[in-house]
């Protein structure tokens, strides 16, 4: 029989529920101001209309899975252009190394998405059931009439704006105004329920419960960071050769043999604040998202007991070296334009400077094709050698474009479009169109008797004269 003195001590311990106190200041201001753009860029973008032609929907930013593409106002990639999401991705890692070997986890703190939904509906808990102390009182009581009422106001609202961010999710797949209508008629794809749903119910649990525990458990870059950090990283830390020792009364005693007392009352304000629970006097700690709000609660009580600011606040290493020897700390420039934060802001400028090369030189109109390998060649009865080629024409524009195909550098030789005895083309809009091309050598022509000949195939826009080439082989029969 087992006994509490036997059994061995439990390795985990059971979360305790976190209620950070209102703070204000320059941080929470920030804090506030990202989480309000965030917020309306996410909702609101699916609802800006631009003008696609006929054949596409009037949204600014789509995803259009099913031809395989993506809008982004006048900016339109085709599948094969998948070189542009690439980079864009590339640039997203690099930024985040940018910014995280200058000052910290500061996209966690303020931008990630977890933070900024657990910021929203810590917002509406605090606005339902009060601040830090009404809401501890309100966990440790026992279930009545008012804690009920209180948690289903709670949970009701978590769950409309868990709705409303699985809900907007989906309306950047497909017409956002159509899809609305769809939805609250019943008649939209069960794959759009589905993935509502699935959205609504991981928004409401992890803003709503979860919370700290995505940061701490589920999200691999807490243990990541070390790696882009190093002396001279700028992240929230507390100065203890200035707190230290801590005490209630924060003044010279009269007995000289008594030490002073540091700066530090004590007061747990930094530690009541912080979303994850934590007390940045105990150092830097792997749950810190470098948000901030301790900084804030800090000056705050340092100006309340007429103390100098900046017992918490942003520093590297090599700062916490220099005060400690009296020196004056490094700008926070000096910071931040170093060897490594340049090499990250080149390259992540570099890649973003490519790519907008490459979509200015895009052009409208493009062509790739290639042979018809089963045969070769055809020999006609008057001795003429045929190529048969299966061209693909696409057509970036929101307008159909009647075009002619051609063929450089080969006189003499004639080209025919099958089911286009006018040699004239319709592409639709924003469509890529197949067709199969015939181009034919005369008897006696020079690459009618000659093994490989290289060939430009040719497309002109009969409207603007725009011009796309490919590169094919004109297969001959050898003598």
């Amino acid at each position: 029989m087992s006994s509490p003195e036997l059994d061995p001590p439990s390795l985990y311990a059971a979360r305790e529920p976190i209620f950070p106190r209102r703070v204000t200041g320059r941080f929470r201001n920030l804090k506030w101001i990202v989480m309000a753009l965030s917020l309306t860029i996410y909702y609101a973008t699916p609802w800006i209309r631009w003008d696609r032609g006929p054949s596409m929907p009037d949204q600014a930013v789509l995803v259009d899975l099913a031809n395989r593409r993506f809008f982004f106002f006048w900016i339109e990639i085709w599948p094969h252009e998948f070189y542009v999401v690439a980079g864009l991705l590339v640039m997203a890692g690099l930024g985040l190394f940018l910014f995280t070997s200058a000052a910290g986890r500061v996209w966690c703190g303020y931008a990630c998405p977890q933070t900024v939904w657990t910021d929203l509906f810590i917002l509406v808990e605090r606005w339902i059931e009060g601040d830090r102390n009404a809401r501890l009182r309100l966990q440790r009581q026992r279930w009545d009439g008012r804690k009920i009422r209180l948690r289903m106001a709670k949970w009701t609202v978590w769950l409309v704006i868990a709705l409303l961010t699985g809900g907007a999710w989906i309306f950047y797949f497909t017409d956002a105004p159509t899809l609305l209508r769809n939805l609250s008629t019943g008649q939209a794809h069960p794959v759009a329920y589905v993935t509502m749903a699935t959205l609504t119910a991981t928004t409401f649990l992890f803003g709503g419960f979860a919370r700290e525990q995505i940061c701490i458990y589920a999200c691999p870059w807490p243990r990541i960071q070390a790696a882009m950090m190093d002396e001279d990283t700028l992240t929230v830390a507390y100065r203890d050769w200035r707190g230290e020792p801590r005490g209630k009364v924060n003044r010279q005693p009269a007995d000289s043999t008594t030490p002073a007392t540091g700066d530090c009352i004590d007061c747990m304000a930094c530690a009541n604040v912080c979303p994850m629970g934590i007390d940045i006097r105990d150092g830097q700690q792997m749950e810190c998202i470098t948000c901030a709000l301790c900084i804030d609660a800090c000056d705050a009580i340092m100006d309340r007991i007429g103390k100098p600011r900046g017992l918490i606040g942003y520093m590297a290493l090599s700062d916490e070296t220099a005060e400690r020897a009296g020196a004056a700390p490094k700008s926070i420039w000096r910071h931040v334009l170093r060897p490594r934060t340049v090499l990250y802001f080149t390259l992540w400028s570099g890649i973003g400077i490519a790519l907008v090369i490459a979509l200015l030189l895009r052009l409208p109109l493009e062509m790739n094709a290639s042979p018809v390998r089963n045969p070769l060649f055809v020999t006609l009865s008057d001795g003429a050698i045929r190529n048969t080629y299966d061209v693909r024409l696409r057509n970036k524009r929101p307008e159909p474009r009647n075009v002619r195909l051609g063929v450089q550098g080969g006189t003499g030789l004639t080209v025919a479009v099958e089911g286009a005895p006018s040699g004239i083309v319709t592409v639709p809009a924003d469509r890529t169109l197949g067709i199969r091309l015939y181009v034919t050598a005369p008897a006696g022509h020079a690459i009618a008797s000659t093994r490989t000949t290289p060939l430009t195939l040719v497309v002109r826009d009969t409207a603007d004269g725009t011009v796309a080439t490919a590169d094919a082989a004109f297969h001959g029969k050898k003598d």
